[in-house]
């Protein structure tokens, strides 16, 4: 396999494993008997679970999920999800959330 086709096929490896955590997010909140998920155990499980490189250590030193991630996860949660602020936790949006809100106080 010649360099240019292993870095594409690196690529679709990372972009399947991105694709695959964020839909594991959605599947824990949805599926959830809670319907909400900790960032913090998100993130521990991703580092865990899933290939290197979907978590990084942030300026806190605390495990974080990689931002490409986080950005498959909101497509593919668009007026499902809504991220709580001040519990750092996601859960399942509901009647009193206002439209087109992503974010709950």
């Amino acid at each position: 396999m010649d360099e240019l086709a292993a870095t594409g096929a690196q690529a679709a490896t990372y972009a399947g494993a991105v694709q695959a955590a964020a839909q594991w997010l959605l599947a824990q909140i949805t599926g959830g008997p809670n319907h909400e998920l900790w960032q913090m155990d998100a993130a521990e499980h991703i580092e865990k679970n899933f290939d290197d490189g979907l978590t990084y250590e942030n300026d806190n030193g605390n495990t974080a999920i990689s931002p490409k991630v986080l950005t498959t996860f909101r497509a593919i949660s668009v007026g499902t999800v809504v991220w709580e602020r001040g519990t750092k936790s996601w859960r399942l949006r509901t009647p009193h959330d206002p439209d087109g809100k992503r974010q709950a106080d």
